[in-house]
């Protein structure tokens, strides 16, 4: 059996993401108490721009956590781990201001860009990991 470490890198991405997470709250409901709209956007697009970028934060990136835990704990950490999650952060940092911003803009495309081609390259890092085992490693 191989020994696992600890997902560091991972883990400190996460937490980098994690903060983005939270800021991403802190905007839409600063603007909500300040719009007094307890549920929905109020009518304001505004809102409705900060709840859909916090809500599309929402559904990439546990994903992408979750493949860099798996790839991490799997193959130890590596250059490419770092690049993948470093422009992971900077494609969720980039459609939150992109979503405010009118259709279509460098921001949000580019955002949303790098979101897609850091998860598909961790897809497919992981199914190469796991069609290609490492010596004495079974996974079916």
């Amino acid at each position: 059996m191989l020994p696992i470490t600890p997902p560091t890198v991972t883990l400190l991405f996460a937490a980098a993401l994690g903060l983005v997470n939270m800021w991403l709250a802190f905007r839409a409901g600063s603007l909500r108490m300040k719009g007094k709209a307890a549920v929905g956007d109020g009518g304001d697009p505004l809102m409705t721009a900060r709840m859909r970028a916090h809500a599309n934060f929402s559904e990439y990136v546990p994903l992408a956590l979750i493949l860099m835990a798996l790839i991490e704990v799997t193959t130890g950490h590596g250059t490419g781990l770092w690049v993948i999650g470093a422009l992971l952060v900077v494609g969720r940092l980039m459609h939150p201001f992109g979503m405010e911003r009118p259709v279509p803009n460098v921001l949000r495309m580019g955002g949303i860009l790098l979101t897609w081609a850091t998860t598909l390259a961790l897809v497919l890092w992981a199914l190469w990991i796991v069609l290609h085992p490492a010596p004495g490693v079974i996974y079916f």
